[in-house]
Order: structure tokens, then C-alpha cells, then sequence
């Protein structure tokens, strides 16, 4: 079977379709065979992503690794069971017809709350959670006391996260690694990351998940975005000699990926 990475953030913003996209180009270039879904059935970023790759390989005569993007199959009313809901027939549906023909598949969720969000979530193996490294992210994860600093509880996505342990644990699946990614670092505000950064390791040792660090806020993600590109694929189009912040935003998707620690995965790019 397919292990299912599932990107995940009520919020939107938070760098879920640049994480996505990394991270499957990065299994592809390693030899894996990687099946996407995007399910944010308006935006598309993820699959627009993937869309531009293709294109751009194509036009340049290039033969870039690249996940195989799919659509969710329409579902036919006919063939619902008795109250089966139709996203959830559509999703099932699109996970069986790459799990055959994939190593990984990686699953980018809208960032609001969808019926179709909430399953991904049951059917994660690994689960990304990319936030912005400010308290308005982090107050989807859980509520604090604004004077003490303390944390009072888990908040709306951190709960249906819970849930979606519930489901896999009453299906007898493997628990979700969960792994929260700090996104957007700054060199500035070094007291404020300082607070973020504990009251994270704090929650993660209430509700279970691990802290990695993300992507700093640069702008060469800005610039892939039209060709498809990722941090990986400079070379081949010709970038023989990366600037420093090339070098760093490569030493990052290292970083992420060691961290992510993903079955039979080694990195060496």
C-alpha cells in the first residue's frame, strides 16, 4: 500500500502547496513513484503547481521527476451506497486508483474546514501541518492564556486531528506521525519566535506531534511557482551557481525531509 503524506491547515497562506510540491518532487527525484491529489477543488494551487511542471518539461525537451497529479472521478448517484456521502466515494475512489501505481501519495487539503479535508485526515500515514510562526497560526492548534502564556486547550484543528486518530485507531490502522512545520522564520522578532518556539514544544508533548523547521520566507518560491519548478530542479534549467539563499532553501527541504523521516526514504540530494 501507498503511504499517504497528507498536507494539512485550516488556514490559508501557510505554504501547503510549496510544501506539497516539494516534498513529492523531492520522493520523485529519489526514484519513488509519487501520486498527488489536490483538494482544494477551487484554488488548485497544488495541481496548477504540477500543471505548470509538465508543461514547462515538455516545451524545454526536459525529463523532470514529477508527481502524477489526478483528478477526483465525478461520482455517479447510482453507484453511492445507502447513505454514503459522495465526497467521501469520490476521495476513496481517487486514493484506490493511485495506491496501485504509487509508492507515496501526497494529498494537499484546502485551508478550511471541507468534508473532503476531514477524511484525507483519517487516511494520513504522515501528517505536514505547515504554519506561519506567529500566535494567529498557532491558535488553530490551541488556545492560551494571554497573560500567562500557558496553554488552557486544544483548538478546532488540533480536535479534528484528534479525531481523525480516533477513526484510524477504531479501523485498527497505524497511528498518524504528525508533524507540525514552522513556515516563514524570521531572523527578526527574536523574542516572539522564542514564545512561539516553546509554547509548540509544550503542546507537542499534550497532543502528540513533532516540531520541524520549514521554509523561511524567500522569494525564489514566488519565481518557481510559473515553471513548475522546486528548489531541486536549478540545475537542470541551467542555474550552475546557486546564491546563498539557493543554497540555504535547499539546506531547509534537507532538513524537512530528514526530520519528516519517511519509510525507505534517504536523503542524498
Amino acid at each position: 500500500m501507498a503511504h499517504i503524506i497528507v498536507v494539512g491547515n485550516e488556514k490559508g497562506g501557510s505554504g501547503k502547496s510549496t510544501t506539497c510540491m516539494h516534498v513529492a518532487t523531492a520522493l520523485a527525484r529519489s526514484g519513488f513513484r509519487v501520486g498527488a491529489l489536490d483538494l482544494d477543488l477551487r484554488q488548485r494551487t497544488f495541481g496548477r503547481y504540477v500543471e505548470n511542471r509538465v508543461a514547462f518539461a515538455r516545451k524545454a525537451g526536459l525529463a523532470l521527476p514529477s508527481p502524477t497529479m489526478r483528478d477526483l472521478p465525478e461520482a455517479d448517484p447510482a453507484d453511492l451506497k445507502p447513505g454514503e456521502n459522495a465526497f467521501d466515494h469520490r476521495l476513496s475512489a481517487a486514493v484506490a486508483a493511485l495506491d496501485a501505481q504509487s509508492d507515496f501519495i501526497v494529498i494537499d487539503c484546502p485551508g478550511s474546514h471541507t468534508r473532503l479535508s476531514q477524511l484525507a485526515h483519517s487516511l494520513a500515514d504522515t501528517l505536514i501541518t505547515p504554519m506561519n510562526d506567529s500566535f494567529v497560526d498557532f491558535d488553530l492548534l490551541a488556545r492560551i492564556d494571554p497573560e500567562t502564556g500557558k496553554i488552557i486547550g486544544p483548538s478546532i484543528y488540533a480536535e479534528m486531528v484528534w479525531q481523525a486518530r480516533q477513526l484510524r485507531a477504531q479501523a485498527g490502522l497505524r497511528p498518524i506521525d504528525w508533524i507540525v512545520l514552522r513556515n516563514r522564520l524570521g531572523a527578526q522578532q527574536m523574542h516572539n519566535k522564542k514564545k512561539v518556539g516553546k509554547a509548540l514544544e509544550d503542546l507537542s508533548k499534550r497532543i502528540g506531534f513533532r516540531v520541524a523547521p520549514g521554509f523561511s520566507e524567500r522569494v525564489i518560491f514566488r519565481e518557481l511557482f510559473p515553471r513548475g519548478l522546486t528548489l531541486l530542479d536549478l540545475r537542470d534549467v541551467g542555474v550552475d551557481s546557486l546564491n546563498i539563499s539557493n543554497v540555504a532553501a535547499r539546506q531547509e527541504l534537507r532538513d524537512l525531509m530528514r526530520t519528516i523521516a519517511l519509510p525507505g526514504v534517504e536523503v542524498n540530494f
